[in-house]
Formats: structure tokens, C-alpha cells, sequence
């Protein structure tokens, strides 16, 4: 992976920025707003991510080409989560989003550091889902 992929894309970024959990908080809603809207088709079954605390689905809006995803969640924290992971998982090739560290990708922009476990074991779920696909 090289430096250039990790680079911590504008959400990323503003995250990274955050100086304490009210900030995070408001950041990451925020963020969340910025998740482009899933078609209501999409949020079926089949795009359901399993382990998740909150409902979630993730599907290719192109499912021939493999290149944009989108997703959707009724929490405003999961949309923030979503919005961050979906901005990198876009911008990056098939091949590279398959080699991707997304967790070191959450550590950088403190994500990990603001996730409960739950949480954490359901974006986990979508992390895998992003490079699978």
C-alpha cells in the first residue's frame, strides 16, 4: 500500500481534526449528511450487512464495473461511519480496496479510538464487504 493511499480524504481529515468527543460527535454526524443517498431498491436483504448493531446495507451502485458503493444506515453515527469508509472505498481501484488497510485507514482519522465494540465488530462486517466485492 503506499503512502499516497493513505492519505486521509476530506472527511477523514476533519475527524482526525476533532479535539474531544462532543466535536467527534459533531463531526461525524455531519459527515454522515455528506453519505450519498442509497436508492430505497438497494436496501433490501440481499445488500443487508450481518453483525451490524444497527441495520445497514452496502451495495454497488454498478455492480458490472465494481465502482461506486453505497450504503445506508437509520443511525446518524453508522451514516458518519459510512460516509468516511465509502469516501476512501470509492476512490480506490478494485485491487487496491481488496489490499486496503481500512483499520489503520480508522485509526488515522480516530475512529477506532471512538467506536464501542459493538460498533466496531459491525463496521468490521462492512470493511470486509467493501473488500470482497
Amino acid at each position: 500500500m503506499t503512502l499516497a493511499n493513505m492519505q486521509l480524504l476530506p472527511l477523514a481529515q476533519q475527524l482526525s481534526q476533532a479535539k474531544s468527543w462532543d466535536e467527534f460527535t459533531r463531526t461525524i454526524m455531519l459527515a454522515g449528511k455528506k453519505l450519498p443517498a442509497m436508492p430505497e431498491y438497494l436496501r433490501r436483504d440481499a445488500n443487508s450487512v450481518e453483525g451490524c448493531e444497527s441495520p445497514v446495507w452496502l451495495a454497488l451502485l454498478d455492480a458490472e464495473s465494481n465502482t461506486e458503493f453505497v450504503a445506508y444506515s437509520p443511525s446518524k453515527v453508522i451514516r458518519g461511519v459510512l460516509a468516511v469508509l465509502l469516501e476512501k472505498a470509492n476512490s480506490l481501484e478494485q485491487q487496491e480496496r481488496a489490499n486496503f488497510d481500512f483499520g489503520a485507514y480508522l485509526n488515522e482519522c480516530q475512529l477506532q479510538r471512538y467506536m464501542s465494540e459493538s460498533r466496531g465488530n459491525g463496521i468490521k462486517s462492512v470493511v470486509h464487504q467493501l473488500k470482497e466485492r
